[in-house]
């Protein structure tokens, strides 16, 4: 590893322990990409010889039984946990000649653990929330840490009316009440190894911003190629149709695209041009309809949408998905502050790169300047 980097790889079952020696001199690249919202994933490559202590740690565990990885990163002295996450398959590419084979093994985060078990037609508490924590707390056993953001608008529904009952997985089951109140729902490793947060609520684009991108700007460039496209179409105004309780007659509501769950990144927001009625909001209640209005509006207002890669070590730290950064020298129309969509991390003996994506809502910066050190 170059100076300033250094690799860390746990493995085991619920407690992951530091690979032995053998492991990490076998390793020869990682894999790991993060997105906003969804699964993350990765991928580690060994070479393979014959007899090797790696058949026997990944190859041959009982059936049923977890293989739990964990990879940290240490740039410049500060720790990062990249994934804390479970294995799924193994690849064999036995050598041609006489070299060592090639096995690679592709795993995803803890929430492939909450995809196993169909739970369907199981009671759960009356609110939203007190559903998600419910379920959540299976999982302590891994280290994942709820944290949960009631609904905006209170949503309880009467015992008397309906009990509530879970309808496929664990996580089948909260992606949907996330999706059905506009919010999101992921798992973010760290700040420590074995330790997950949990986060149910809305998806937050605003915050302390990570160092700035900087190109075209000789010798404070820190990245190896960014750019941008600018899509006006994708903006969309959804309508939401609710039914008054009281006279039944239909009231229809156009949500924009700015909204304080979505702030504006830039000091131009170019109107939406399409317009789109949501189905499946006329039997909510205002509140949950509302919501399901401003998570779609969120969703398609990002026309801004960039895409780049840069080395670790000369940008000063690891990029992380599902904050802020800073864009300096890439024009009037993009510079400022973006979002960043997902990051894919490649790490081999001697390098560490990364590969991203950004959105954001607006054209032109709002902010005078981006900070080009981290807070």
């Amino acid at each position: 590893m170059p100076s300033g980097l250094y690799l860390t790889l746990l493995v085991g079952s619920i407690v992951a322990l530091p690979a032995p020696k053998p492991v990490v001199d076998a390793l020869t690249s990682i894999t790991v990409t993060t997105s906003a919202t969804g699964r993350s994933g990765f991928q580690l490559s060994f070479t393979l010889a014959d007899r090797s202590v790696l058949q026997a740690l990944f190859l041959l565990a009982p059936p049923g039984v977890e293989v739990r990885v964990i990879i940290m990163v240490t740039v410049n002295g500060i720790p990062q946990v990249l994934m804390d996450g479970v294995m799924r398959e193994h690849e064999i590419q036995p050598a041609a000649g006489s070299g060592g084979s090639l096995m690679t093994i592709t795993g995803e985060d803890l929430t492939a653990t909450m995809d196993l078990v169909q739970m369907d037609g199981l009671p759960l508490p009356m609110t939203p929330e007190l559903r998600v924590a419910a379920i959540l707390a299976k999982y302590a056993m891994y280290g994942v840490t709820p944290e949960i953001v009631p609904p905006l608008i209170p949503d309880i529904e009467l015992p008397v009316e309906r009990q509530p009952t879970q309808d496929g997985t664990d996580l089948a089951y909260i992606s949907a009440l996330a999706r059905q109140y506009g919010y999101v729902f992921y798992l973010d490793p760290g700040p420590v190894p074995g330790i997950s947060r949990a986060y149910w609520g809305p998806q937050i684009k605003f915050g302390l911003p990570q160092p700035a991108l900087t190109v075209n700007m000789d010798t404070w460039t820190n990245v190896e190629q960014l750019g941008f496209r600018y899509s006006p179409y994708k903006a969309t105004t959804p309508l939401v149709t609710i039914q008054d309780e009281t006279t039944a007659a239909p009231i229809t509501l156009a949500i924009p695209p700015v909204t304080p769950l979505n702030p504006p990144l830039g000091a131009v927001v170019p109107p939406p041009v399409r317009v789109e009625q949501l189905g499946e909001v006329a039997n909510k209640n205002l509140g949950a309809a509302l919501l399901r209005g401003l998570a779609t509006a969120s969703a398609n207002a990002d026309v801004v949408s960039g895409s780049g890669s840069l080395d670790v070590l000369r940008y000063g730290q690891v990029l992380l998905p599902r904050q802020l950064v800073g864009v300096r020298g890439a024009g009037p129309a993009f510079d400022g502050l973006h979002y960043v969509d997902s990051v894919t991390h490649t790490i081999a003996r001697g390098q560490y790169k990364q590969s991203f994506t950004l959105t954001r809502n607006a054209l032109v910066s709002n902010t005078p300047v981006v900070p080009t050190i981290g807070f």
